[in-house]
């Protein structure tokens, strides 16, 4: 489609095809396709990528999601998988190999993460960790065998900014591709490729599904790229199932619309947190508080629906907010349409020791909240009336 069409049209008639096809697109189960006829058969099972043979290899349903996440993103091709972290891991395989360099932002996906720190010393991957505020260390980390640099912004649960463009030009100025899980910004809230970025991943399970039933992933960027990747993720097979496919893209029609929504809960949510006496923090980069809001303004166009609250009382206060929520679900996952609330401490306290835990920056008293659609009236009254109650119950004891 013309790319100067805006981003809702795009993602509603991105995929189309032409002639008389259904307003709604099909779902394709099959695995195996049968061929009229041996040159047939032969010019699909030779041509790239074809969604025609054998699912492993692609689906028809498939193949319109992928069209519609690079158009999404602003890139030539995308690659559609069963999860994203089946997209972070194929794209790792992919790149990499025994005696190459890595250099990743500290704060990370805990899958992305647990892969470089646990996988990749064994697959004689050597990888560098940075804090990704300081964009000269990426720089300064950088050896002849660095071939990719992993980047993720904002990340989860502290809502930390990557300067996307900066790290990208130093990238490129040292030949090597770059990385980044923009998952918590949606192609609504900020476009990686237009900084720079080679190639974007989602976890499609969250806000591009929206609906808390999908699992897939995808990874998006140039097209010789994205063939590499494919490549690989024949032999991995974490493929994607069509009805899966599906609902992500009929989910994705609707993500503007309510990326749109969660942001502007999600600051009304943050803007009254911060105005509460048992908060000690907010971790929302659309306010003026947060360390890199004037970087996020120049990067993103939309502030995303994640935030994260540290309560002064420490782990029993938030522990108290977490049971006292009823609009709230307690549950991992965001983006989706229904607002979700989370304890990091007590969630990630059978993989980090206490100490582990705060050198990740995450406190004790720390809640991410996952800001679905609901009316913000309703999400700030239930957050107030938790607030409340744990106020009542500490001055009773």
């Amino acid at each position: 489609m013309d790319d100067h069409f805006g981003l809702t049209t795009l993602l509603v008639h991105g995929d189309d095809e032409a002639g008389a096809v259904p307003v709604a697109p099909p779902i394709e189960p099959s695995v195996p396709f049968a061929s009229p006829d041996a040159d047939t058969f032969a010019a699909e099972s030779n041509r790239p990528r074809s969604d025609r043979t054998y699912r492993r290899y692609g689906n028809p349903t498939q193949s319109r999601l992928e069209r519609a996440l690079a158009t999404a993103e602003g890139g030539e091709a995308a690659l559609a998988t069963a999860s994203g972290m089946g997209a972070i891991t194929t794209t790792f395989l992919a790149l990499l190999t025994g005696g190459d360099h890595v250099v990743a932002q500290r704060s990370l996906y805990s899958g992305a993460l647990a892969f470089l720190q646990d996988i990749a010393p064994g697959l004689g991957i050597d990888v560098t960790f940075v804090d990704q505020a300081d964009t000269n260390a990426f720089e300064a980390a950088v050896t002849p065998r660095t071939k990719l640099f992993v980047l993720e912004s904002p990340t989860n649960p502290l809502l930390r900014i990557t300067d996307l463009q900066a790290v990208a030009a130093i990238a490129r100025r040292h030949s090597v591709t770059t990385m980044v899980d923009s998952t918590i910004a949606t192609p609504v809230n900020q476009r990686p490729i237009g900084l720079g970025i080679d190639l974007v991943v989602h976890s499609v399970t969250k806000s591009i599904s929206g609906h808390s039933d999908v699992l897939a992933g995808a990874v998006i960027g140039r097209r010789e790229l994205i063939e590499k990747i494919w490549h690989t993720h024949v032999v991995v097979g974490s493929v994607v199932s069509p009805f899966d496919a599906w609902l992500a893209l009929r989910g994705l029609r609707t993500l503007p619309m309510r990326a749109e929504r969660q942001a502007s809960n999600a600051m009304a949510v943050a803007r009254f947190l911060a105005e509460q006496p048992g908060v000690a923090k907010v971790n929302y980069p659309g306010l003026e508080s947060h360390p890199q809001h004037e970087l996020a303004r120049r990067q993103m166009t939309g502030f995303g629906g994640l935030l994260s609250v540290e309560l002064a009382d420490g782990f029993e206060a938030a522990k108290r907010v977490v049971n006292a929520v009823k609009i709230f679900r307690r549950s991992p996952s965001l983006g989706g349409v229904h607002s979700l609330i989370v304890q990091p401490a007590a969630m990630w306290a059978q993989d980090l020791t206490p100490e582990q835990l705060l050198e990740a920056g995450v406190a004790p008293g720390l809640l991410r909240l996952a800001i679905g659609i609901e009316d913000a009236p309703d999400l700030i009254t239930d957050l107030r009336s938790a607030l409340s109650s744990i106020a009542a119950e500490a001055a009773t004891t």
